[in-house]
């Protein structure tokens, strides 16, 4: 009982001193994800004394959270929002994947001496970006829809492919070409079970009369979690299963929809906080000193070399502007994925795995800390930057299921063109009004000459129809201030 008291306590502890993390990784422009690594070296053998070498147990603990980071993924991503992005998206995570592997594992051939196997393994590790890492990065980003959406795609498929890769090249197992037959298998396979999933989740969700509000939420984790389950069974790709099962769930209609979000965005946190303190924690001070100079030359392989020439390759077919292939390069984001599957080969007992897993956590710092912080600045410097505001509208949905109707909260962020816009100017279309602003710490109901305000908080009741167009209004506006229309802005861009 003393011992369960202590892990309970020190667990709530590390959590609640997480979350204020977060806040203060805003404000000093650092990934979060960092704290959390030093929080977990801070209680670990160097630092608390609390040892923890459990290569196997933090496989399973890590994939466990991996799962739960993709469905928060899935279900925050808007289709309407990637879908001009999905086939960069693909090629991104399939034929990028394959050129990062062989590139990485060549360089690291030639100047570190690798066997071909263990570079290649190696390359497998590496070749897969985080999806914590860049939905928490990219989604404060002004960049074009394209951008965010192909980075976002990719990083939550993109874990499927080099998942087979690592569990390949760590097995005893010859490869030949039976692999390439293998791999399309588990993901055609996983991608099928994901879509059939979600689609009867939602459909089953709609439809379900459930006696409690925050059952909806519980169910609908729980089908992202069975499609993993599911497409781990049959021997396909669970993950690509668990993404895209998220997918289809949060871009239906579903009952309390807000309230599912709420729950997914707290679980993917929680996932992401408990998955890079366990990293911190399994890391050891004394042998990441030997793990540098490896670490930073496969940081340098992969940042300078694999993953432009990647980006360039699988990119040919779109034509892309070179300044979106820059930023494309520079965006692939490493974070706990590539330690997560380092763990492989070092429960399996694969020869070198254990410098492997001290090099990856050392890069993962070190580009966390480069790339993470300077994506921003890159932006702006390419011209992709989208305008002046410093994030984008926020919006928040709250089913009123009885009007077949939404509440839209929006944050008038510093530097919109909403601010100054008088409510008639709003032109927002039949089946949504403004029904409240709060100002100040004021709420009070609006009426046509009412001026928004940096810092307003807005409510809209609209339609289920009148939603779309709602929202394409006030981006429009957000972006090119009261004569959108006028001059033509979407507010898709």
């Amino acid at each position: 009982m003393r011992e369960l008291t202590f892990a309970l306590g020190i667990g709530a502890a590390v959590l609640l001193v997480a979350v204020f993390a977060v806040r203060a990784s805003v404000r000093l422009g650092l990934p979060s994800l960092l704290l959390y690594l030093g929080l977990g070296l801070v209680i670990g053998e160097a630092g608390l004394g609390i040892e923890f070498s459990n290569a196997e147990l933090t496989q399973s603990l890590g994939l466990a959270a991996l799962v739960l980071i993709l469905a928060e993924g899935g279900l925050t991503t808007r289709w309407r929002e990637v879908k001009s992005a999905l086939l960069p998206g693909i090629a991104l995570s399939t034929v990028a994947v394959v050129i990062t592997i062989v590139v990485t594992g060549a360089g690291l051939h030639w100047i570190l001496g690798f066997d071909w196997r263990l570079a290649l393994l190696w390359g497998a590790v590496l070749a897969s970006t985080d999806a914590a890492a860049v939905f928490s990065v990219l989604r404060r980003l002004s960049v074009s829809r394209r951008l965010v959406g192909s980075l976002e795609l990719e990083s939550g498929i993109n874990d499927a492919p080099s998942y087979i890769a690592v569990v390949v090249l760590a097995s005893a197992d010859d490869v030949d070409w039976l692999l390439s037959l293998t791999a399309a298998y588990e993901l055609s396979a996983g991608a099928a079970i994901g879509l059939v999933l979600g689609w009867i989740g939602s459909h089953g969700l709609r439809r379900a009369a459930l006696p409690a509000t925050g059952l909806y939420p519980l169910a609908t984790v729980a089908v992202c979690v069975l499609a993993f389950a599911a497409g781990q069974s049959v021997h396909a790709s669970g993950l690509l299963a668990t993404y895209l099962a998220a997918l289809v769930l949060g871009n239906a209609r579903l009952p309390h929809r807000s309230d599912t979000l709420s729950f997914a965005e707290g679980l993917g946190w929680l996932a992401q906080i408990g998955l890079f303190v366990l990293l911190g924690l399994f890391a050891s001070p004394s042998r990441l000193l030997d793990a540098i100079v490896p670490g930073l030359v496969a940081g340098a392989v992969i940042t300078l070399i694999a993953r432009p020439l990647s980006v360039v390759i699988s990119m040919l077919p779109f034509r892309m502007p070179w300044r979106e292939q820059v930023f494309l390069s520079w965006a692939g984001l490493r974070g706990a994925v590539p330690i997560v599957l380092a763990m492989i080969p070092l429960s399996q007992n694969v020869p070198g795995a254990q410098r492997l897993v001290d090099a990856v956590f050392v890069l993962v710092i070190v580009l966390t800390l480069v790339q993470g912080t300077t994506l921003g600045a890159l932006a702006r410097v390419l011209g992709l930057d989208g305008g002046a505001r410093t994030k984008e509208v926020e919006v928040d949905v709250a089913t009123l299921d009885e009007l077949d109707a939404e509440l839209l909260q929006l944050t008038i962020p510093e530097g919109s063109k909403l601010h100054g816009v008088y409510l008639s100017e709003l032109r927002l279309p039949a089946g949504a009004t403004v029904s409240l602003v709060a100002r100040g710490g004021q709420g009070f109901t609006p009426v046509s000459t009412t001026r928004l305000q940096e810092g307003d908080q807005v409510l809209i009741v609209a339609t289920q129809q009148a939603k779309p167009a709602t929202e394409q209004r006030i981006r429009a506006v957000d972006r090119a201030g009261r004569y959108a229309r006028w001059r033509g802005e979407t507010g898709e861009g």
